[in-house]
């Protein structure tokens, strides 16, 4: 006979082990901005997406084990088609895939031996931002509506405290996708490190695009956006401002100091007088009787009392 384990016991079990193989990954992040909702994963892998697009403003993300999330991602494409093509494409809704995947991944937590290692979010766009919505479904089929972000897999609870600092409403593309790389490189999410773009998958459902509105960011422009996430770097001070700090005790011109190598006006001796056969006779010296005396300044005729030219 087998042996009898308790349903409180063996739930238990079943839970631990999808926390340990979701926790393995890294994390994701979907945040709203003013143009609409952005997602960001990390993912060096060109092949296998982990963000895709569902419906017409509906969009898919997922972490865990890609064979399992891509069967589901199939799965709710074909959900929304049917819908869609049964009633209207305005019932197709973010809320009814999330409800439909909930009821799904609760019965295979249930009734198999061995859950599904994922977590899921489905994101909608609105005609204003206070329509969009985010859901995030866990691997026991419970669903909880995420407003504003939400950082699911991996290290969630670090990534999503990096967010919530870092996030406030009515970003721009380029701050929303800086506080996303500011909150996936936080400590416990795996080493902390500089993303290059061919190590992120991101992806945005832009509110002002017609009928589909699901895009992603590739090459120039994900080059451009990570150009524009990283600070600025320092200003260096100018070499004049060095130079001039650095001789603090010379005297500025003007300032009335006398220069190296004159006498001191105040001292006995004073300065030499014009006839003294020692002083150098300046240009000066040669004006006429009634022009400025020798060593002072005249404002109005040049530098140095020469007459202007």
């Amino acid at each position: 006979m087998p042996f009898y384990v308790s349903p409180e016991q063996a739930m238990r079990d079943k839970a631990d082990y999808a926390r340990k193989g979701i926790a393995r990954g890294r994390s994701c992040v979907a945040l709203q901005y003013a143009g609409g909702i952005l997602m960001v994963a990390p993912n060096p892998s060109s092949a296998l997406h982990k963000i895709s697009e569902i419906y017409d403003r509906i969009a898919f993300a997922a972490v865990g084990r890609y064979n399992e999330y891509e069967n589901l991602r199939k799965a709710g494409v074909t959900y929304a088609d049917i819908t869609g093509y049964q009633f209207d494409r305005h019932d197709v809704t973010a809320r009814g895939i999330a409800n439909w995947y909930a009821q799904t991944l609760g019965t295979i937590f249930t009734e198999s031996n061995k859950p599904f290692e994922v977590e899921i979010v489905v994101a909608e766009v609105g005609i204003t931002p206070g329509d969009d919505q985010i859901y995030r479904i866990t691997f026991d089929g419970s669903v909880t509506d995420e407003p504003g972000f939400v950082a699911f897999g991996g290290q969630a609870d670090q990534v999503s405290a990096a967010l919530k600092e870092h996030y406030s409403d009515g970003m721009s593309l380029s701050e929303a996708f800086a506080a996303a790389l500011a909150a996936l490189a936080a400590p416990g999410n795996g080493e902390r490190t500089e993303f290059a773009a061919s190590q992120l998958e991101v992806a945005i459902l832009e509110r002002a695009r017609d009928h589909r509105t699901f895009r992603r960011i590739r090459a120039a422009r994900l080059e451009e956006l990570l150009q524009e996430s990283r600070p600025a770097p320092a200003v260096e001070p100018p070499a004049d401002d060095a130079g001039s700090s650095g001789s603090a005790g010379s005297a500025p011109v003007g300032s009335g100091a006398a220069p190296s190598g004159t006498s001191d006006p105040s001292s006995p001796s004073g300065p030499s007088s014009p006839a003294s056969p020692s002083a150098p006779s300046g240009p000066a010296d040669s004006g006429p009787p009634t022009g400025p005396a020798p060593g002072s300044s005249d404002r109005g005729s040049g530098l140095g009392g020469t007459p202007p030219l």
